[in-house]
């Protein structure tokens, strides 16, 4: 997934870079409000962390001013204000959710998983789609509850799909789904991860199949 992280703490947006980098997700790393507020006006995410005490710009303007385009992104706010009034606000505001800081890194991965699990209308984060399970908590997939070996990215590819069932998916909308601006992938990187994937998925009854001239979509079959 797309993350945008908002902290002008350099070590510790430093850290939840690499973690969420980590875990597969395409990460956009900016130390302002005024340039997030400028990124945010042209590029979704799938989610956003955001601070609150940023230079330019702080974190409750850049918050308003996503949400009066109307847009729906979810949004984890860091905040080292610990009163009830500050988090009724933040939440009024238009925050998902909110985390205090220092926070436990175990803590923040759950909220995120959380807040992702919520915008795409999922309850739990295991997925099933036919004989396949994707569990997002372990970063793990089972095809007939035998293990799947998937890298990080290809995990991630597949739980794009999975969680865009019945939508057809250009290159470019997989692109902006799995890669940060630093990051720009070769012109066949998705075409390979693609072939990876069906590979590994052969013993599945889903297939991701080619609409030529538009994009991949994932779809369930029976023999």
């Amino acid at each position: 997934m797309r993350v945008l992280i908002v902290e002008d703490d350099a070590v510790l947006g430093e850290a939840i870079s690499q973690r969420m980098l980590k875990q597969g997700h395409g990460v956009d790393l900016v130390t302002s409000g005024a340039d997030a507020n400028d990124i945010l006006r042209h590029q979704e995410y799938d989610l956003v962390i955001l601070d609150l005490n940023l230079p330019g710009m702080n974190g409750e303007k850049v918050l308003n001013k996503l949400r009066v385009r109307q847009t729906n992104t979810p949004v984890l706010i860091l905040t080292a204000r610990n009163q009830v009034e500050d988090r009724i606000q933040l939440l009024d505001l238009g925050a998902d959710d909110y985390l205090t800081k220092p926070f436990d890194f175990g803590e923040f991965d759950a909220r995120c998983r959380a807040l992702l699990r919520r915008h795409q209308g999922q309850a739990q984060n295991s997925i099933r789609y036919g004989n396949l399970t994707l569990d997002r908590k372990t970063c793990r997939v089972y095809v007939d509850q035998a293990l799947v070996d998937l890298k990080q990215r290809e995990f991630r590819l597949l739980e794009i799909f999975i969680s865009h069932t019945g939508w057809v998916l250009s290159k470019d909308d997989l692109i902006d789904h799995l890669y940060n601006f630093d990051e720009p992938p070769s012109p066949n990187a998705i075409e390979l991860y693609v072939a990876r994937l069906r590979k590994k998925l052969q013993a599945s009854d889903i297939e991701i199949r080619t609409l030529r001239g538009l994009g991949y979509i994932l779809e369930e079959f029976n023999e």
